[in-house]
């Protein structure tokens, strides 16, 4: 069985009442891989913006494998530290990470952030030699939309990344970077400049799917219908 742990932040944990992208990408492999797979990790709730907590069942769309690695308000910085028991307790085979704008909002500029990365992918690697990764650059959002300097920062931060990627990418090691979802709109794929609303939770479902299909042959292409 093929195991995928998605490792995000509040783009990825998602919050009470919404589908989540790990469901769109679940939907989608369900009939486009032909072999058993599951998700995995140490966490399965929504973030509850009413506890202001990650302490929430209500999927808009529960009959799914919940579990992750994800946080509302968590970046590399938080993830690199925890990648490497969680690997070991969930035993995934590929880890898909969106994670970046937290750190580059609040915590680590880039060339930090990308430090960071490293230490992840270490740490992943320690726990599994052969584990696989796809890594999503940091998307469009509110933020780089109205502040120059944090904008410079993310594409900054997005050259680093895909320099990390082919740095470190091995063959018994894959990694693998997806390509930002075309042409994502803050206007139509999110209901607030950076959370993705069903729209935009398809687009990010269809970045780490098509990634896969066309690196490794896991699933096919996304279907561009899917709802």
């Amino acid at each position: 069985m093929l195991r995928f742990m998605p490792v995000g932040d509040s783009m990825t944990i998602g919050s009470a009442g919404e589908h989540t992208w790990r469901y769109r990408l679940w939907q989608h492999l369900c009939v486009s891989y032909g072999d058993p797979f599951t998700f995995v990790g140490p966490r399965e709730t929504l973030y509850d913006k009413q506890a202001d907590a990650p302490t929430s069942l209500a999927y808009a769309e529960p009959g799914f494998p919940r579990a992750h690695l994800a946080g509302w308000g968590e970046g590399w910085l938080h993830m690199a530290p925890l990648i490497g028991d969680a690997v070991r307790a969930h035993r995934p085979d590929v880890l898909l990470v969106s994670l970046g704008l937290i750190d580059l909002g609040f915590y680590t500029n880039a060339e930090q952030t990308a430090e960071n990365v490293r230490s992840f992918v270490a740490g992943a690697r320690e726990a599994d030699p052969r584990i696989r990764m796809v890594l999503l650059p940091v998307i469009p959002n509110v933020r780089a939309a109205s502040d120059a300097p944090f904008a410079e920062q993310v594409d900054r931060f997005n050259v680093l990344l895909a320099k990390t990627v082919a740095d470190l990418d091995e063959p018994r090691s894959p990694l693998l970077l997806a390509s930002p979802p075309e042409s994502y709109d803050i206007h139509t794929d999110t209901y607030d400049g950076t959370h993705p609303n069903a729209r935009g939770e398809h687009r990010i479902a269809e970045a780490f799917a098509g990634a896969m299909w066309e690196a490794w042959g896991i699933g096919q292409a996304y279907a561009a219908g899917a709802s």
